[in-house]
């Protein structure tokens, strides 16, 4: 049975008009950190420029300037801040209790039980997991996975069965991967696609035995010169290893590990740290290297491409001269101009008579747009003549189900040939695209998803009609390795990492139909926003959920119990925000998309999708001008939990709790001003507090904290004392004893790292007076963004911070680090129904352990 597809969010946004307001010569406001710090310095920094307009790729920028103005604002973050903070963590004491990872399963993407009209179910991406930005796979089966926030993974039979090998690392966001020559694999960290969720790395790591080994601080190579810095490419020639990075090109020898990495080139140096102008705004976009390549007949003979996505005076392809660096200005086809050149990514054949070369357009992008296009190189030298083998159009009309191909270009990249035949190539994008004869003709075989094609179906019997398997969208990374006699392309995507053989078998319509997802669930890098925890309806256990990056919302039922689920559904799909549960019926749920648009369900979203819905659109008004966050606070009262508080530039209130079936439901309690936006919002017996920012950005930021009631009446803006920071207030939480008591935490660093006005020092304060006076009770907490903070039943705290979970006891002062976490960033934390302490991470899923367990049964 064919069903006219229904709407979804994700799609009807991918296929709107393109990305606008992309500035042409200078980044927007939201500004990369700078870190310089010890080699035990763990690094969260994000990365990502804020940009305006309709699309997804719109919301991918907008998501980069607001998160990354949470950490940076009021000003720049001085070298050294998370390697102190890191320090600082290795020496706090530790909670008793072990995490265990709930979310370690399959995640099933394509569930049949959750169809409804809010869920991406059927798209025909399969099993999922975490963004892959980086691969590498060898002839004997090995294949190594990178993800964006949870470190780098192994499998010894071509996928599947995955282990964790880079734990004991102080960053887990992977910029790249390579193997050379002597099976020895490279690790480049930090995520170089400038999006929301790109973390600054502590270096280049190498493991002589990756099949067998772990990284350790021990296999760092080099000194500090990479520390903080993004990772786009490393490539091997001969002796010599290079690193395209965000602060220039860095090499170093393969053979004589000892020693520094040496500068290379950067074609902006004034604006590297420690020199004259590293503290310029704009100082994290003046020295971006994407890649290298190499003359097959003169390897010392180079092109490097250099530049910033939206287009910079430096933009181009540089090569020595004379032992100078110069801009080329004759490559045939190829653009030399450069508002045409912003990402690029290289890519030569094995035999040297190939090169490729896969481009991203600043002119294009401002004009809606993205894609320069695909070129090769037919005498493989990268000093060309080039020849463009591939347009938007071209690829456009190949099978793919875009109306904008390359769109996002900036953010999905990818490029590799075939080792045996230098005319078949695969280049990812949103979609992967493959040509057997050079770039003559082209196919797609990993469509965006299915769900415009003739061959979808909703039917609960079949994945997605008789349409084959795809690949998730956004293609980071691609690998080519062997196994048993069969050779596999790998595509690494914001869902994880897929597989198919390297001359595999497609449809009439190009479309791939050999697709396998290699997220067997022994792999778990999801990038949680948040987590919601109620008791199951059918008694057994609870019902898990929690919204994440780009894999929409997950649900696990009867967790805890017997009849735990073996496979995790999604009932909500896009990017998944915020979330709301009832703690006595945990398939009464409200998901947050993005800039506050709410859904809500009162069946867990249980739907064939071939009957009416049962998941509504709530959204408040706010959500129509984009007037919010783009994850945006919502929270219900703790004593009356129908009633409900949303932040926008308003505070919005409803009281029909999952009831709710219309956005006319709410009402504004409060206007808190044009240009502000909610941070927080906390809400108890109808007495509320928002917490907000407007500018949000460092220049001219400025934060407060609004107090008064959900009727309308007695509202203020409190005026906060000198102790209290002038910086990212990231959450408020109310006693539920007593609605003058609370509490209040503080992202940013302090004023020994932030360089703006009134940075101030400490990250969680208490109120006993409604706000009117503030302590602050940051004590041994290191110097690290606070993101979250929960009560515990008997009055604990518990803290989310950047470098994962602390806790400080009822009755003490002094806090412990909760447990052993990868280093990740702990977006949300709280207390379930079943007395488990829940941590939803950006990178490694959601973990949990009993709250007796942490302070030996004192809380």
């Amino acid at each position: 049975m064919t069903t006219p597809h229904r709407t979804s969010r994700r799609f009807t946004l991918i296929t709107l008009a393109a990305v606008g307001g992309l500035m042409a010569a200078t980044p927007a406001i939201a500004m990369p950190v700078h870190h310089n710090h010890p080699q035990s310095g763990g690094v969260h920094a994000m990365v990502g420029g804020g940009d305006g307009g309709d699309d997804e790729s719109d919301d991918i920028s907008n998501g980069a300037q607001q998160a990354a103005d949470e950490v940076n604002a009021p000003g720049i973050v001085a070298p050294g801040a998370y390697g102190a903070a890191w320090t600082a963590l290795q020496n706090m004491p530790r909670t008793g209790g072990n995490w265990r990872q709930a979310t370690m399963l399959p995640y099933n993407s394509d569930d049949s039980r959750y169809r409804d009209q809010d869920s991406n179910s059927t798209a025909g991406m399969g099993q999922v997991t975490g963004r892959m930005t980086a691969m590498a796979a060898d002839s004997n089966g090995d294949v190594y996975a990178g993800s964006a926030g949870g470190g780098v993974w192994r499998s010894t039979q071509a996928g599947g069965n995955w282990t964790p090998i880079s734990d004991g690392l102080s960053a887990q966001a992977t910029g790249a991967l390579a193997l050379d020559g002597r099976g020895r694999l490279w690790l480049g960290t930090g995520e170089a696609n400038t999006n929301a969720d790109a973390y600054l790395g502590s270096g280049v790591y190498l493991l002589a035995d990756p099949r067998h080994g772990q990284f350790t601080s021990r296999d760092r190579v080099g000194g500090d010169e990479l520390q903080s810095t993004a990772i786009h490419e490393l490539r091997i020639s001969g002796d010599t290893i290079y690193a395209a990075t965000s602060e220039g090109l860095w090499s170093h020898s393969i053979t004589h590990l000892g020693g520094p990495w040496k500068l290379e080139f950067a074609p902006s140096p004034d604006y590297l740290p420690g020199h004259s102008l590293a503290n310029d705004p704009n100082a994290a976009y003046k020295n971006i290297v994407n890649d290298i390549a190499f003359d097959p007949a003169d390897p010392s003979r180079v092109v490097v491409a250099a530049g910033w996505r939206s287009g910079d005076t430096y933009n181009g392809y540089y090569t020595k001269v004379n032992g100078s660096w110069q801009l080329l200005t004759s490559m045939g086809a190829l653009p030399t101009d450069p508002g045409d050149i912003g990402t690029v990514t290289f890519a030569p054949s094995a035999d040297h008579q190939r090169y490729y070369a896969l481009v991203q357009s600043p002119n294009s992008l401002n004009a809606g747009g993205g894609l320069g296009g695909i070129y090769v190189s037919k005498n493989g030298s990268p000093f060309g003549p080039w020849t463009q083998v591939a347009t938007a159009a071209s690829l456009g009309a190949s099978g793919s189900v875009l109306t904008n191909v390359g769109g996002q270009s900036w953010y999905d990249e990818s490029l590799i040939v075939d080792p045996n035949n230098h005319d078949h190539v695969y280049a990812g994008l949103e979609e992967v695209f493959e040509t057997t004869d050079g770039g003559t003709t082209w196919t797609t075989p990993g469509p965006y998803w299915n769900f415009p094609l003739a061959c979808w179906s909703l039917d609960p019997s079949e994945q997605s009609g008789t349409c084959p398997q795809t690949t998730h969208p956004d293609q980071h990374a691609l690998a080519i390795g062997s196994y048993k006699g069969q050779t596999y392309v790998y595509a690494g995507n914001d869902g994880g990492a897929y597989r198919r053989p390297l001359d595999g078998q497609a449809n009439s319509l190009g479309h791939a139909t050999d697709w396998v997802s290699l997220n067997d669930g022994t792999i778990d890098t999801l990038q949680y926003y948040s987590v919601g925890v109620g008791a199951d309806p059918n008694g057994k256990g609870t019902v898990v959920t929690g919204g994440m990056q780009d894999n929409g919302q997950s649900i696990l039922r009867g967790y805890g119990s017997k009849a735990v689920d073996t496979v995790m559904g999604s009932n909500f799909g896009g990017d998944g925000g915020m979330s709301l549960v009832d703690p006595k019926n945990g398939c009464n749920e409200a998901q947050e998309y993005v800039y506050l648009e709410i859904n809500v369900t009162q069946d867990c979203a249980v739907n064939s999708g071939l009957v009416a819905p049962t998941t509504y659109n709530v959204a408040p008004p706010d959500n129509a001008t984009s007037n919010a966050r783009f994850i945006a606070p919502f929270t219900s009262d703790l004593q009356n939990p129908n009633l409900w508080v949303a932040g926008g530039e308003n505070v919005w209130v409803q009281s029909q709790g999952f009831a709710i079936r219309s956005s006319s439901a709410w009402t504004s309690a409060y206007d808190l001003g044009a240009g502000r936006v909610a941070t927080a919002v906390a809400s108890s017996g109808g007495k509320i507090y928002a917490a907000w920012c407007g500018p949000c950005n460092p220049q001219g930021f400025q934060r407060g904290v609004a107090v008064g009631n959900a009727d309308g009446t007695g509202w203020q803006q409190l005026t906060l004392p000198a102790g209290v920071p002038d910086r990212y207030l990231s959450d408020v939480v109310v006693d539920p004893k007593d609605s003058s008591h609370v509490y209040l935490t503080v992202s940013g660093f302090s004023r020994n790292w932030n360089e703006g006005p009134g940075a101030g020092i400490g990250h969680v304060f208490e109120s006993h007076d409604s706000g009117a006076t503030w302590s602050d009770i940051s004590a041994n907490l290191p110097d690290i963004p606070a993101d979250s903070l929960s009560l515990t039943p008997q009055g604990g705290l518990l803290l989310g911070t950047d470098l994962g979970a602390m806790y400080r006891a009822p009755g003490h002062s002094h806090w412990a680090a909760i447990g052993e976490l990868p280093a990740v960033a702990v977006d949300q934390i709280l207390v379930g129904p079943d007395g488990n302490v829940y941590a939803a991470t950006h990178g490694r899923g959601i973990y949990t352990m009993p709250l007796r367990e942490l302070a030996g049964g004192r809380d």
